[in-house]
């Protein structure tokens, strides 16, 4: 009697088991459904509603949603770093900066007034054409950006007057701080005209995203859609932990919720 009493409990036991893995994959999505925002064409309409809802999700999630939707990569390598662990987002205010040995005391003014022209809430994205050894901006220029509301600044090159940043506190993303200067070697090339930052392509008011992950840039065309798919990419990437936490099982985890 024992032994068939003991027959019938081991399959019992694996029943309840199943049904209490798939009651708890069952309140993960449901906390999935619940945390759901809003849709692309309501994003679409409220623009300032998206960007507030990209400063929530992570760059990573961002980077997959637009490979799976554009097919393109769209991140900044690792050679942009951040001044200190960071995380933010917005529109872009490109400004390019064109190599060329100069004494012109005007050739960077145009640089000064793009920062002045930029609104609360922008992204100051630079390209410095071969300037990973030229700083192109620092402490005067972030503490400006600081004072007129400005996300955070992202320079494809150099950077300089590190504890000013760090002291007010404006994030920024460079290939590194060098001491140099780009006055009398740099002529300004343009602002909101359309640039190459580490390699991706930047048009005025597209949405860059930013985090300890790295920098990502969305095509604004396509904005509303790539948040809506990031923020389900990440609700199930943080439904997966306490799963993974709890059962140890991060082949279950990714069976369940297709997320890796």
């Amino acid at each position: 009697m024992t032994s068939n009493k003991t027959s019938w409990i081991r399959p019992i036991t694996g029943t309840v088991a199943a049904v209490f893995l798939c009651c708890t994959v069952l309140t993960f999505m449901q906390k999935v459904n619940a945390d759901a925002q809003k849709t692309s064409a309501e994003y679409a309409a409220d623009p300032a509603a998206m960007i507030d809802a990209y400063r929530h999700v992570e760059a990573a999630s961002v980077s997959d949603a637009i490979e799976q939707l554009l097919h393109e990569k769209r991140y900044m390598s690792h050679r942009m770093q951040a001044v200190f662990p960071t995380k933010f987002a917005g529109a872009a205010l490109t400004v390019k900066l064109t190599k060329q040995e100069n004494h012109d005391p005007a050739a960077l003014t145009g640089m000064l007034q793009a920062i002045d022209s930029g609104s609360a809430g922008s992204v100051y994205v630079m390209q410095v054409e071969d300037g990973a050894d030229i700083a192109g901006m620092g402490g005067l220029m972030g503490t400006a950006m600081f004072a007129r509301g400005f996300a955070g600044a992202v320079v494809d090159g150099g950077v300089r007057d590190l504890p000013q940043l760090k002291r007010i506190g404006f994030p920024v993303y460079s290939t590194g701080p060098v001491p140099s200067t780009s006055v009398s070697h740099y002529r300004f090339g343009g602002v909101n005209v359309p640039i190459l930052c580490d390699g991706v392509a930047v048009a005025a008011n597209d949405i860059v995203v930013a985090d300890q992950d790295g920098v990502v840039v969305v095509p604004r065309e396509h904005a509303a859609d790539i948040l809506v798919l990031a923020q389900k990419l990440d609700n199930s990437e943080h439904s997966m932990y306490p799963f993974i936490e709890k059962f140890h099982s991060i082949t279950e985890a990714v069976r369940q919720f297709g997320r890796i």
